[in-house]
C-alpha cells in the first residue's frame, strides 16, 4: 500500500500523470484568459479590433497547447478555450475584423 502515499505536493491539478506540466499549465492559463476576453468583448460592436485580436491569439497558443499537451484534462480546458477564442474572434471579424476602420 506504500504505492498508495505518494507525495502530491509539486504535481498540478491538470496533470494526471503524476509530473509537473508548467508550459503546458501557461499555455492553458493563456488560452482560457484570451478566449474569456474575445468572447466578452465580441458582443461590444465598438470592441471588434480587442476581441478579434484577443482571439485570433487564443486560438494560436490553444493550438500549440494542444499540440503539446499531455493529458485528458488539459486538452479538455484548452477546447473549452479555444471554443471561446474562435467565437470571440469570428464575431469580431464579422464586426469589422482585424484592421477594420484602423489601415482603411
Amino acid at each position: 500500500m506504500a504505492q498508495a502515499m505518494r507525495s502530491q505536493s509539486s504535481i498540478s491539478l491538470l496533470a494526471t500523470d503524476g509530473k509537473p506540466h508548467p508550459l503546458q499549465d501557461a499555455l492553458l492559463a493563456v488560452t482560457l484568459v484570451l478566449g474569456a476576453v474575445a468572447f466578452v468583448t465580441a458582443f461590444f460592436h465598438n470592441l471588434h479590433l480587442l476581441s478579434s485580436w484577443t482571439g485570433l491569439i487564443g486560438i494560436l497558443t490553444g493550438a500549440y497547447g494542444q499540440f503539446i499537451s499531455e493529458t485528458t484534462r488539459e486538452r479538455f480546458a484548452l477546447i473549452i478555450g479555444l471554443g471561446a477564442s474562435a467565437i470571440g474572434f469570428f464575431l469580431g471579424m464579422a464586426h469589422g475584423g482585424l484592421f477594420g476602420g484602423v489601415l482603411g
